[in-house]
């Protein structure tokens, strides 16, 4: 009887540690990512894919919003980003048209410009999130 609760003391005991482990891992908030560029300067990393909400505004608010996806490459403190799907009609704007620019520097975001399906360059204030995960417009 002694052996039993031994062994179940233990695996109890296991299973505590190892739930406050994976609850510490996780609420950890990450760091943002940087780049080091040839002359030294420290600038934020926005490559990779971000999940994006388009949406319409002033007369096309009647559009509503809409998921996507922007592919973001990063040359020294400039980027750049295309979509990765098809807008939804009536927007314009294919899989692979530009749809960001901007500028960043070792704080986030310096310059941002979305270029809408139709072309236009939209200057905007925008900043990135303190884990790094989220731009915040306005």
């Amino acid at each position: 009887m002694k052996k039993h609760f031994f062994i179940w003391a233990i695996c109890l005991s296991a299973l505590i540690a190892w739930s406050g482990l994976a609850f510490d891992q996780a609420a950890k908030p990450e760091v943002m990512k940087t780049v080091k560029l040839p002359n030294g300067e420290e600038v934020f990393d926005i490559r990779g894919e971000w999940d994006t909400t388009e949406e319409h505004l002033g007369a096309k608010s009647r559009y509503g919003a809409y998921p996507q996806v922007w592919k973001i490459t990063q040359e020294g403190n400039s980027f750049s980003g295309i979509r990765m799907k098809d807008n939804p009609p009536p927007a314009h704007g294919k899989a692979g048209s530009k749809c960001i620019q901007g500028e960043v520097d070792k704080n986030g975001l310096k310059k941002l410009e979305i270029i809408t399906g139709a072309g236009h360059y939209l200057p905007t204030v925008s900043t990135i999130s303190e884990d790094g995960n989220k731009i915040k417009r306005g």
